[in-house]
């Protein structure tokens, strides 16, 4: 067992809870999961809104963190743990509702990624009161969010206000 109370071996893939709540097992490669599920999110962000638009960013932002509840505690279920490392489908969710006011665009994406991995490493109230407080899926899909809101208003803010 790690300090955080996980399980040092990760599940398999085969798990469809386990693939999801890795996103495909973007938290498994090395170093910096939250990072590297936050970039996986990035294309599907991509293609989501191209297609359908903002409504359809926030739609699928939705299903995903319900979906994210679910793999989560699938997940926390073989591993134990409050906020497992691989697990990084909150950091889509998180990436996805950031990104869901904006067009698709390399600039406003690449922005809303660097703000996101900050409100999310960083926590800002009421995310870090979540990420203590609420325990679980819920817990691990909430925190990011309540991230996601800062680092979206601020994107939102930077293109509606025309800096960008």
């Amino acid at each position: 067992m790690s300090d955080s109370g996980e399980s040092s071996t990760n599940p398999s893939l085969s798990s469809p809870g386990v693939l999801m709540a890795t996103w495909f097992g973007a938290g498994y490669l090395p170093k910096a999961p939250g990072t590297w599920g936050s970039l996986g999110a990035l294309p599907f962000a991509w293609l989501i809104a191209s297609t359908t638009g903002s409504f359809g960013l926030i739609v699928a932002s939705i299903v995903i963190f319900i979906v994210g509840i679910w793999a989560s505690n699938v997940y926390i279920g073989l591993t134990g743990g409050d906020d497992p490392g691989p697990v990084v489908i909150d950091e889509v969710a998180g990436m996805w509702l950031t990104l869901a006011f904006v067009p698709p665009d390399i600039a406003l994406y690449a922005i809303g990624f660097v703000l996101f991995r900050i409100a999310d490493i960083f926590k800002p109230w009421p995310a870090g009161w979540a990420d203590r407080t609420i325990k679980g899926g819920l817990g691990v899909m909430v925190d990011d969010v309540l991230a996601a809101l800062y680092s979206g208003a601020i994107v939102f803010a930077l293109f509606y206000g025309k800096v960008i």
